[in-house]
């Protein structure tokens, strides 16, 4: 069955054992274009005999021909799917354009290129990666040798968030899959488009049925909460907001059943006199608004060493204004509208927080006026307070999106201080020309990954993920394959 089920409405469908499928139940819901309101495409909302036939496949899949299918060829059929989406791009830029209403600029640089390589790039680490061998002497002198075993854990839940869709999707799907093993992909309800399309890819390209199965719904009572309660499911992945991590965690103990989560994150920017300006200035717009700030990594609290801390709050403040919020087809377009009107209403609290609890408004603060045609999108405007105390809440909760507080500070140690001042721990960003500085406070910040001079700079070798808060576990290269292996010693006795 085809994804278009009529010629006037797209729908979303279900792809499990390799075909498209509606819900069971028939039960549907709308997803809606954030940059007008209007609808993208209804949606097919996975029950729990969806979701059971979804986990069945992919357990099928493992027992049959991917479970045993050799791991060059295996390797091979994954290469190609980055090959596939990239023959597809065009299809792929629009339904995330029309998911998320970033630029086309941001996606068609970032979302489906990195989106596409997250495959490739792991299937070239599978291909290199090695187990250990040791050997130990014995009281007998003949002595033992021990190397490692490593087998696929089996059927996977990914849960994807909606800020980068496919990016983040494959970026968990690729070493699983690289890996051996089969996944059950519930997307966001937000926008579940681009996992449903690369469904067709995975065809295309001759993974075998059951493989990637994607499975469409929200959390509590409907596909996720059914996904991480399936008692087949051998591993969850997950990036998005703690509480959720943690409702999926309580899951996840029952059975004993391995995690790894990205979580929230509230990261800190710190910026010392000594820096570049022009950088600092440069990585800071994009460190706070890229995205319309609805990426994990952004800065929303940004530290300035007081000497410079008027002409920062001076510069940046002409750098937001010179932002042109607008349609993400337009060349020119640097912040489309959030991802939907339930996240502006949550976003907008927030900006009326920061006044009630003391802030200067150095620009943004509300909507704004779009025309007639684009009113009934999601739009915002970016937004920068200073003044407000270290314990207000736009100063301490993940807002999640275009906005800052800026602060001044006195000390190095007063900087770290109040960077570590927070239950999250994903990033940081440091700022300074002075390399022995640079060297000295980054291992002071309890993050999982400090920038130094640059921001969202990622060699995928590496590894990510968050401390405290912020997530469980770490991701990216031989990191990820950790996750998604089964780990055995074999001790032989000479």
């Amino acid at each position: 069955m085809d994804q278009v089920v009529d010629n006037k409405t797209q729908q979303t469908l279900n792809f499990v054992g390799g075909e498209y499928r509606p819900s069971s139940s028939n039960k549907t819901f709308e997803n809606i274009n954030p940059i007008d309101g209007s609808v993208a495409s209804i949606v097919h909302e996975a029950d729990k005999s969806d979701v059971d036939a979804a986990v069945k496949a992919a357990k099928a899949a493992m027992a049959g021909e991917w479970g045993k299918m050799p791991m060059a060829k295996r390797l091979d059929l994954i290469g190609k799917l980055a090959d596939g989406i990239n023959a597809r791009f065009d299809e792929f830029l629009a339904a995330e354009v029309a998911d998320t209403g970033k630029p086309n600029s941001l996606a068609s640089h970032i979302d489906i290129p990195r989106g596409a390589a997250n495959f490739q790039v792991f299937a070239d680490t599978m291909k290199s990666h090695h187990g250990e061998f040791f050997k130990m002497d014995t009281p007998d002198g003949t002595g033992a040798i021990n190397y490692t075993s490593e087998r696929p854990k089996g059927v996977i839940g990914v849960i994807c968030p909606w800020n980068l869709p496919l990016l983040l999707m494959t970026w968990k799907v690729g070493p699983a899959m690289a890996c051996g093993n089969a996944v059950v992909v519930k997307p966001s309800e937000e926008t579940p488009q681009t996992a449903t399309l690369l469904g067709e890819v995975m065809n295309e390209v001759g993974i075998p049925k059951g493989v990637y199965n994607v499975i469409n719904g929200f959390g509590p009572d409907s596909a996720g909460e059914y996904l991480t309660q399936h008692p087949d499911v051998d591993a969850i992945t997950f990036t998005g907001e703690t509480v959720t991590g943690e409702a999926i965690m309580k899951e996840a103990a029952v059975g004993m059943r391995d995690v790894s989560f990205e979580l929230g994150g509230k990261n800190a920017g710190l910026i010392f006199a000594d820096c570049d300006m022009d950088k600092a200035i440069e990585g800071t717009l994009r460190s706070a608004f890229a995205n319309c700030g609805q990426v994990c990594l952004n800065t929303e609290k940004l530290l300035v060493e007081r000497p410079i801390f008027d002409e920062f709050v001076t510069r940046l403040k002409e750098g937001v204004e010179n932002m042109k919020v607008g349609l993400p087809t337009d060349k020119d377009t640097d912040m489309g509208p959030l991802v939907s009107h339930g996240h502006r209403d949550k976003v907008l609290s927030y900006y009326e927080a920061a006044v009630k609890e003391g802030a200067t408004v150095v620009t943004g603060g509300g909507v704004p006026d779009m025309g007639e045609d684009l009113n009934g999108g999601a739009w915002i405007e970016p937004t920068i307070w200073t003044d407000l105390a270290d314990d207000a809440s736009p100063v301490t909760d993940e807002i999640f999106g275009p906005c800052c507080h800026i602060r001044p500070f006195d000390t190095e140690e007063e900087a770290i201080e109040l960077a570590n001042n927070t239950e999250y721990g994903l990033a940081t960003s440091i700022w300074t020309e002075n390399l022995t500085r640079a060297h000295r406070v980054a291992p002071q910040i309890d993050v999982g990954i400090t920038w130094v001079n640059c921001w969202f700079l990622r060699d995928l070798r590496t590894p990510f993920g968050g401390a405290k808060q912020s997530g469980i576990g770490r991701e990216g290269g031989e990191y990820s394959l950790e996750f998604y292996l089964e780990t055995s010693n074999i001790c032989v006795k000479l």
